[in-house]
């Protein structure tokens, strides 16, 4: 369904994003990224003034490849940076490789804080980064299940329709209908941001889930 049609506008900027997620033959998943930033005018280039800019040329296009096991473990990460405003911009390429052995699952936006934070790399690496992760829930179904049928899916309890009191849990989900894990039910503090407890990125994808 469209939006409403709106008021009298003129568009100036145009930012597409992409997430793709592939199952590799030897058991592992690329989830890959694309980001492409462009102006709907003429303008002059940043990184140099004297050339002209076109409309839908881009200012930023970046891809990601994020390698993961089936836990969301990253293997390996690589990085391109086809277009960039500025002539320092790839160095932030090499931080990314403090990435690998960080996981997708717990801490996701933590560690890319910790590892890429600030100066240390590219603030619209970053922004494909955060969202990666969903991508990688909605690509691995594994990660979904549970080895102990005692434990709801970790998708359940974070939106409103998959509500633990909701019609979606208790007609898929009977069995854990009307129950609010320890994990919810605990006040907010220090013990709902440690690593045992679901992080954003855990939160973001399972809203996904229900798409």
């Amino acid at each position: 369904m469209p939006l409403s049609p709106p008021a009298p506008r003129t568009l100036k900027h145009v930012r597409r994003v992409q997430y793709q997620g592939f199952e590799r033959e030897d058991g592992l998943w690329d989830i890959e990224g694309e980001l492409h930033d462009s102006k709907a005018y003429d303008g002059p280039s940043f990184r140099e003034p004297s050339r002209i800019r076109h409309a839908g040329d881009p200012i930023h296009h970046m891809w990601l490849r994020v390698t993961v096991n089936r836990q969301l473990v990253v293997q390996t990460i690589e990085v391109q940076m086809d277009a960039h405003p500025l002539k320092g911009c790839r160095e932030a390429q090499s931080a990314l490789q403090h990435m690998v052995g960080c996981s997708m699952a717990r801490g996701w936006r933590q560690a890319i804080q910790k590892h890429l934070g600030g100066v240390a790399s590219c603030t619209h690496v970053r922004e494909l980064l955060f969202n990666l992760a969903t991508a990688a829930f909605q690509s691995v179904p594994a990660v979904f299940s549970s080895a102990n049928p005692d434990e709801p899916p970790r998708h359940l309890g974070q939106c409103t329709g998959w509500d633990f009191n909701g019609p979606a849990v208790k007609e898929y989900f009977p069995q854990f209908y009307g129950r609010v894990p320890a994990a919810a039910a605990q006040p907010p503090g220090p013990a709902a941001s440690s690593p045992q407890q679901p992080s954003q990125d855990e939160i973001q994808a399972k809203l996904a889930s229900s798409a």
